[in-house]
């Protein structure tokens, strides 16, 4: 690294950038990076995170304009059609760029706080119970009649409930460690491993049916993307419909498995 106080500088290459914003304990973590993250994205943020250091944007800003980009995911939905789930899906993606850029922009301007955290925390909290509501929306089509299209809303409500319920219990395990004066998590694999034999094998199992990956804001933009794309050619909101119906039933599936994963592990254990 050139520079003995970056965060008074601006990178002067794109290599010193990714040296300082992008340190191994970052691109190895086991959990925090989602998918898209090691495949792409982490390869294309720091030219964005590049242009945001030539501003007096700070990181906490930088994440507050990722929300924004989070709920214009959800509100692209209530466009109609296609280019509505298009649009959310190209959204989806620019919001883990810019999620990526803002704890870059806190590393390299030595920005990193409490405050940071829980804004991030409120982007993906609130996006992810977006979307599912205004697809909920959406499923309900134009023109709305009540009362029988608030069954698709109500779906998407408890849908909503169940995704924030199921992110929430790996805030609860850390909560859980504080409160009874245990060291912070380690993200390992490891310590998500099930100490029940029979619950390790499911774990393996799900695996080859990931469908507890398709409440990230990512893969449900792409599902509903798939669903528009079926629905133009087999009836809009019958397809969206469908997959509403079959998201809720998976979801609580999900949160229940989740649970008893955390129960079987050494997070919750002293």
């Amino acid at each position: 690294m050139t520079s003995a106080n970056p965060a008074a500088t601006r990178p002067s290459s794109i290599d010193e950038l990714r040296r300082v914003a992008q340190p191994p304990e970052v691109r190895l973590r086991a959990n925090a990076e989602h998918w898209t993250a090691s495949l792409y994205l982490r390869d294309i943020s720091p030219y964005l995170t590049w242009m945001l250091l030539k501003t007096r944007i700070s990181a906490n800003g930088v994440t507050g304009l990722m929300i924004l980009v989070g709920w214009s995911t959800a509100a692209a939905l209530l466009i109609p059609g296609i280019w509505g789930a298009l649009l959310a899906l190209l959204l989806g993606q620019l919001q883990m760029l810019v999620d990526c850029s803002d704890g870059e922009v806190a590393r390299w301007r030595r920005q990193s706080s409490p405050a940071g955290v829980f804004l991030d925390k409120v982007g993906h909290y609130t996006t992810e119970a977006l979307i599912p509501i205004a697809f909920g929306i959406r499923c309900a089509f134009y023109p709305f009649e009540a009362p029988a299209d608030f069954l698709w809303t109500t779906l998407a409500l408890l849908l909503a409930l169940i995704i924030v319920l199921n992110k929430a219990l790996n805030d609860m395990v850390h909560v859980a460690r504080a409160n009874a004066g245990m060291t912070k998590l380690a993200d390992r694999k490891h310590e998500q491993t099930p100490t029940s034999s029979l619950i390790a094998r499911a774990r393996r199992l799900a695996r080859f049916l990931p469908f507890h990956r398709l409440y990230h804001s990512v893969e449900l933009t792409m599902l509903i993307f798939v669903a528009a794309i079926l629905g133009s050619f087999l009836g809009e909101p019958t397809v969206d419909r469908f997959v509403l119906v079959a998201l809720v039933p998976l979801a609580f599936l999900s949160l229940v498995g989740h649970f008893v994963a955390i129960m079987a592990s050494k997070r919750v254990r002293s």
